[in-house]
């Protein structure tokens, strides 16, 4: 499912108009975003948790030339899902 097909989606779910869903969708993924970069986390009981990892730094290759080359620590948004998802995906 792409962005298009989850607006069409939502907006038949909540019976509101399709431009409603479209900002409801860029709501939520603009709250996700900002509270992500702010390193908190968002908990939805039963649906999964949205959170920062940190990435470790680390020894790399460049893999035309063999050369060895150092990667940097960074964070990584990541996604753990809940009990409910997980059982809901298994059925």
């Amino acid at each position: 499912m792409n962005r298009k097909e989850l607006i069409d989606a939502l907006a038949n779910k909540t019976g509101s108009t399709k431009i409603v869903a479209e900002q409801n969708i860029a709501a939520l993924i603009e709250v996700i975003g900002e509270t992500l970069a702010s390193g908190d986390s968002i908990s939805l009981v039963g649906f999964g948790t949205f959170e920062v990892r940190e990435r470790a730094a680390r020894t790399g290759r460049n893999p035309k030339t063999g050369a060895e080359l150092k990667i940097a620590a960074s964070k990584v948004p990541a996604f753990k899902p809940g009990a409910t998802l997980k059982s809901a995906v298994n059925k």
